[in-house]
């Protein structure tokens, strides 16, 4: 037993590394305790194995029953993974690769050491462990991109398999031929760990320009909706600055109409008066309220505050948003418009037993602490990021433009549902 030992755990340290990165690289079906069990087999198996032939003393006959019998076991169990078979057969070789260039570089390593078989195995612990270390921290993502595309890359895995089997089963004496063919096999492992390297750095700069391509695509996307919504306040601008000319007018009027009456008074023309009077009664003019110092977001504010009363909202507006801003006053008008709008929209599929209102604050606190409050619908959902759903094509743009706002400015947003009210808050 003591003249076996050294074989024996050399044994022991290959297979149960080969297990591990069986179970690294392949996606488990099962539970874990159920995929342990099922490796704590082949393991068994193949030490049984490696005990038979360690006491028979015939290396040459192990190492080409380990080619087969591991893949036969791996065979038996590929159905406890999810992995298609090609996906499968690929990760099995790639295993088996890293395990021959793991004997073999501890084999003629061990060579140049004291003490050659227990250096063997030390060797075999630091390279295994070195491959499962760099596997788990920095290449598992990577690899499991290269197993869905196995097509691309399953050539090149299996010539090296082919190439080490090759020298394997064609040698009479197994420790003779990794002796001579020292130099040929660590080109054929140096090749092989180049062309894993090359498929990996290639995966990770795919994958690298995939993440800044999509990120082009979002800014793109940002900026379309802005776009968007800027076109769509235009129209709202140009009636919001006639409004507000026609309110400068009727104040300008009413200065002129009040000095008339004056005079008409002092003249004791009250008749006149009486009739200038009941004539301005049957003018109505709108006059604008002032809801914020800023004039653009004031006109905006007046213009969908009096939609919304004709409408029958309930509207609470208070807001502190002084007439300079860090921020731009057309892109911050947008918001308030888009939020204002999307208020009046819910409170319109609100059912009549629902009264609806709109409550609207701002808070100037060094930054804009806007919040937008109303009731919703039972079917007002947020999505997995906390952003309001639009249940019909054709919604949803003024959300993602005020998205797109936070996102441009790092402003911070939140959306809420709790109890049939619908709230939004943003910090810009």
């Amino acid at each position: 037993m003591t003249e076996i030992f050294p074989d024996l755990l050399r044994a022991i340290i290959s297979t149960t590394a080969n297990v591990l990165l069986m179970t690294s690289l392949l996606q488990p079906k099962y539970s874990k305790k159920a995929t342990l069990l099922t490796m704590l087999g082949v393991l068994a198996a193949d030490l049984g194995t490696a005990i038979y032939c360690y006491v028979s003393g015939n290396l040459t006959l192990l190492s080409k029953l380990d080619i087969i019998l591991f893949a036969v076991l791996c065979f038996a169990v590929r159905p406890m993974f999810k992995d298609n078979f090609m996906q499968w057969l690929f990760s099995y070789i790639t295993v088996q690769n890293i395990s021959d260039t793991v004997i073999i570089l501890s084999f003629l390593g061990s060579r140049h050491l004291p003490y050659p078989p227990y250096a063997n195995s030390l060797l075999r612990i630091l390279l295994f462990g070195a491959f499962l270390l760099v596997l788990w921290r920095y290449v598992r993502p990577l690899y499991r991109q290269a197993v869905e595309h196995w097509t691309a890359y399953f050539a090149v895995a299996l010539g090296l398999y082919i190439t080490f089997n090759y020298y394997v089963l064609t040698a009479d004496d197994v420790v003779v031929m990794l002796t001579e063919q020292a130099v040929p096999l660590i080109l054929v492992i140096f090749i092989g760990l180049a062309s894993y390297g090359s498929i990996l750095l290639s995966l990770k700069n795919l994958q690298r320009e995939f993440r800044v391509k999509e990120e082009n695509q979002k800014m793109q996307a940002e900026q379309e909706y802005l776009k968007l919504a800027a076109g769509n306040m235009s129209q709202r601008l140009a009636l919001m600055e006639e409004a507000s000319a026609q309110n400068n007018r009727a104040s300008h009027d009413r200065r002129h109409f009040n000095n008339v009456l004056i005079e008409l008074l002092e003249q004791r023309k009250t008749d006149e008066a009486v009739a200038l009077l009941q004539n301005q009664n049957q003018v109505s003019h709108q006059i604008g309220e002032v809801y914020c110092e800023n004039p653009a977001v004031n006109a905006a504010v007046c213009h969908y505050a009096a939609f919304a009363k004709q409408l029958g909202i309930l509207t609470e507006i208070e807001l502190d948003i002084p007439r300079d801003l860090i921020v731009d006053s057309l892109e911050i008008t947008m918001v308030v418009s888009n939020l204002m709008e999307n208020a009046i929209q819910a409170c319109g599929a609100l059912p009549k037993s629902s009264p609806p209102y709109l409550r609207f604050t701002c808070r100037n606190v060094g930054r804009l602490l806007l919040e937008m409050e109303n009731p919703c619908t039972e079917g007002a959902l947020l999505d997995h990021n906390g952003y309001p759903v639009a249940c019909e094509d054709g919604h949803g743009i003024g959300s993602k433009s005020v998205l797109a706002f936070a996102k441009k400015y790092d402003g911070e947003l939140m959306y809420r549902i709790e109890n049939g009210v619908f709230r939004v808050r943003l910090l810009v």
